[in-house]
């Protein structure tokens, strides 16, 4: 195993910088705060009909033997309820792109069988459909962010189900109230298309460029409704389509996407999620930090093409993804999620908030059973993973100030030549408190950490923190959880400055006054 090497460099960033010292301090700067508020978009979760995401994940049906209210399971609600979901994606992913939305309407009885193509060939009945998305959305007070069929659908095919789901009068609407719905449900974000550079259609940025605008402009905004409507973008370091959108659709879309998955292993080898060496770990969080450069230049085409900042930039794809679990599906990308998730976790919200004056929404994929998931389940049981926890810590920040912030640390650099900060933080501000939070990626080195304020001489300190026995340590079905956030009383306060000692591998969340 290579050893990790740190290195000395200066470098002012918002989550983080380089400095050759033992103690990592930050200075906050809460007298500057109030320029940029954080969207609690960015805080929020994605959904398809991919393995059992939807199907027992979300979705029982009311005649199940699993605890549920019209369908949805109980107890999956409340804890998708605990974290706020602000926006929840549906119902794709690439399943969107051959997803025909008449066939989830109306009688269930009625609704024809399909084959998920993407996603293991699974057989769907479409029991889960328009009205059961959106009313779970407003079951859970969250915005609903819909993924339109461009791949193999049709103009028509869309500009009639934003007909369906937001007119209050008209053909469609009538249809929707035979349905069981009279009042048109509140729908803000469309997005036209999916990677349709890959599964979405196989399209150029140029051949997609002029599609989009066509399907755009039929999508209609009905009464109160303004849509928002998101093109497809890039998947990762892909500069040029950024580009092409920017310059050719730029006056038609309010939001553009892009994907960014975390893949460890070499050669598209994903790894385990559970049993991982050291240099793994490493290699996992480095590239996972690596999505900070991805966004300051995805930002730095649109800013230099759109200066006024029309267009927003949508991370509605990001999170690990590694080899299926033994003896599942391989096409329902179900793997475990362990304290490692939940520093990847950590490290991508704590730099998020560097970029809200151009990213507006980040969706994690997936939020039940699928890939980094929030929770799985297992029949009737249901364990919260390590990344839950860490969206139930973050949902603080949703909608609060920024708190500009300079860092000293050091850099950790992988096996492979990639780097990132030793130390992650982020601050907000709202109601008068200040949250800050930290992590520490590093296996077996505590960290001392002095935060300093403008002004602020504090008062009143609480804390909490997530951390396990061991990074590849989960949260299993039938046993107790061994991934669980606890008080974390460690931090002691003097004048402006307070001091504490971040444990190894652990997420800390301080509530200052």
């Amino acid at each position: 195993m290579r050893k990790l090497a740190i290195v000395t460099a200066t470098l002012l960033i918002a989550a983080g910088c380089a400095n050759n010292t033992q103690q990592v301090t930050v200075s906050l700067h809460e007298l500057y705060a109030g320029r940029d508020t954080i969207p609690a978009e960015l805080y929020g979760q994605f959904s398809e009909h991919l393995g059992r995401c939807i199907y027992e994940g979300i979705w029982v049906g009311p005649e199940s033997s699993i605890p549920n209210v019209d369908g949805y399971r109980i107890d999956v609600l409340e804890a998708l309820r605990d974290i706020k979901i602000p926006v929840l994606r549906w119902p794709g992913g690439c399943f969107a792109d051959e997803y025909h939305w008449m066939d989830g309407i109306g009688p269930k009885e009625n609704r024809p069988m399909m084959v998920n193509n993407n996603w293991g060939g699974t057989v769907e009945d479409n029991s889960f459909g328009t009205h059961e998305f959106l009313n779970l959305c407003e079951m859970l007070g969250t915005e609903p962010y819909i993924s339109g069929n461009v791949g193999s659908g049709t103009v028509e095919e869309l500009a009639k189900w934003v007909e369906y789901m937001t007119a209050e009068e008209g053909t469609m609407a009538d249809l929707r109230a035979a349905n069981g719905r009279k009042e048109p449900w509140k729908v803000k974000y469309i997005g036209v298309g999916n990677e349709s550079w890959g599964c979405g259609g196989d399209m150029t940025a140029q051949y997609y460029s002029d599609v989009f605008k066509r399907y755009a402009l039929y999508a209609r905004n009905y009464g109160e409704t303004k849509l928002f409507k998101i093109a497809c973008g890039a998947s990762e370091a892909d500069y040029d389509w950024t580009k092409t959108m920017m310059l050719n659709a730029r006056g038609q879309m309010n939001g553009l996407s892009l994907h960014y998955y975390t893949v460890p292993g070499w050669d598209c080898d994903k790894g385990s999620a559970t049993q991982f060496t050291e240099e793994e770990y490493y290699r996992t969080l480095t590239r996972t930090s690596g999505v900070d450069n991805i966004l300051r230049k995805h930002i730095g085409i649109m800013d230099s093409l759109d200066p006024e900042r029309k267009v927003a930039l949508i991370l509605d794809e990001w999170g690990t993804w590694f080899e299926v679990e033994p003896g599942f599906n391989k096409g329902h990308l179900y793997q475990q999620n362990t304290m490692r998730d939940a520093i990847v976790a950590a490290l991508n919200l704590n730099i998020f908030p560097k970029y809200v004056q151009r990213l507006k929404m980040c969706n994690i994929a997936q939020v039940v059973n699928v890939l980094q998931a929030m929770i799985l389940t297992d029949g009737p049981r249901m364990v919260l993973t390590p990344t839950y926890h860490v969206f139930r810590m973050f949902s603080v920040h949703h909608n609060a100030v920024v708190v500009p912030s300079s860092v000293k640390c050091g850099t950790i650099v992988s096996s492979d030549g990639e780097t990132m900060p030793d130390f992650s933080v982020s601050a907000s501000t709202k109601d008068g408190v200040i949250h800050v939070s930290m992590a520490n990626p590093y296996l077996d080195k505590d960290v001392p950490v002095e935060l300093s304020f403008d002004s602020l001489n504090p008062s009143v300190i609480k804390g909490e923190i997530l951390s396990a026995p061991s990074v590849n340590a989960y949260n299993d079905f039938g046993k107790e959880p061994t991934v669980v956030p606890a008080a974390f009383d460690k931090a002691k306060a003097t004048g402006n400055k307070v001091k504490l000692t971040l444990p190894a591998a652990s997420v800390v969340m301080l509530e200052i006054r």
